[in-house]
């Protein structure tokens, strides 16, 4: 009896022992792969957002809108939803897949024109660019060129809020290469991490020695998402520049912008707090368009909402990858 109880007891005991060595070999086996499978999920929010932001920058199949919406006294209209906007891509309606309305940091790149036609506008160039920049909030950055029969960054993108000395020793030379200080801006927004981009152009409109044409350039700003402001420097009056007025006007209107007459006064300074204000709190809108064709065209774009007496900004369109 005593024998037959102590085999009665030790069976269930080994067997309680197997079971637990079984178990913790079990656990050892799955719990590192459930944790390793964890600990992204618990990163899952942020990377999934960096994942996204990256698919909309280089995805050549999204077209990104930054927009602009403005009440009848130009003040920014807040608090629109998804479905408050409708997109059409040459008059087709398109799917919103993405859409942003949170405050953001602004990349800036500042054209200060230095032409022989600027010599005497030159010292009102500076002091518009310094305008621009007091108006910069704190995560704000702006890079400073200078253009000419070259272009030329005299300032690499930062918060810095002065203009760099080498700007006071510009002087003006022969020609102007606006298209070409246009493109490189561009490109190097393109860089950019900030999902508003902004090139400024203080300059008389003056085009005449470079090597990109103007659809190059607005095509480099588009692709780039980038918007153009541009502010003529010309002296107003009837001996104006009507074709330099104009080549600033097509850049800003395409590309969303707007253009400012004054070269100066309260004006200028009035628009480019504006400018300021409406960069860091634009509504941005993503689509994937309906038409697929890669034939290198201009495809027309049109935003539309309900909301009464408003007017929205964003650019004219884009030009198709081709081939």
């Amino acid at each position: 009896m005593m024998r037959g109880h102590k085999n009665s007891t030790s069976l269930p005991a080994a067997f309680l022992m197997l079971s637990v060595a079984l178990l913790i070999a079990f656990a050892s086996e799955q719990i590192t792969p459930r944790t390793a499978l964890a600990q992204p999920a618990s990163r899952e929010r942020p990377g999934a957002q960096d994942q996204d932001d990256d698919v909309v920058r280089v995805n050549t199949e999204l077209v990104v809108l930054n927009a602009t919406v403005l009440d009848k006294n130009g003040k920014f209209v807040p608090g629109l939803k998804r479905t408050d906007f409708q997109i059409f891509e040459d008059g087709a309606e398109q799917k919103l897949v993405g859409f942003t309305t949170e405050e953001t940091p602004f990349a800036a790149a500042i054209l200060l024109d230095t032409s022989g036609s600027m010599e005497t506008r030159l010292t009102l160039g500076r002091s518009a660019a310094i305008r621009f920049l007091d108006g910069l909030r704190e995560e704000d950055v702006a890079a400073i060129y200078n253009f000419d029969s070259k272009v030329e960054q005299i300032q690499d993108f930062s918060p810095g809020r002065d203009l760099p000395a080498r700007a006071f020793g510009l002087r003006t030379k022969l020609m102007t290469a606006l298209n070409d200080a246009v493109l490189r801006a561009a490109d190097d927004l393109a860089k950019r991490s900030e999902k508003r981009r902004a090139i400024v152009v203080l300059s008389d409109g003056g085009e005449n020695y470079s090597r990109a044409s103007s659809d190059k350039a607005l095509d480099h700003a588009l692709q780039a998402g980038a918007t153009i402001y541009a502010a003529n420097m010309s002296d107003t009056g009837p001996g104006r520049d009507i074709a330099g007025a104009s080549i600033l006007k097509n850049l800003a209107d395409k590309s969303g912008g707007r253009y400012v007459e004054s070269p100066g006064g309260q004006e200028l300074r009035d628009s480019f707090a504006a400018i300021a204000e409406e960069l860091g709190h634009q509504y941005t809108l993503v689509y994937r368009p309906i038409n697929r064709a890669r034939d290198g065209k201009w495809r027309a774009i049109q935003i539309k909402t309900q909301r009464p007496g408003v007017t929205i900004r964003t650019r004219k369109g884009y030009r198709a990858p081709k081939g």
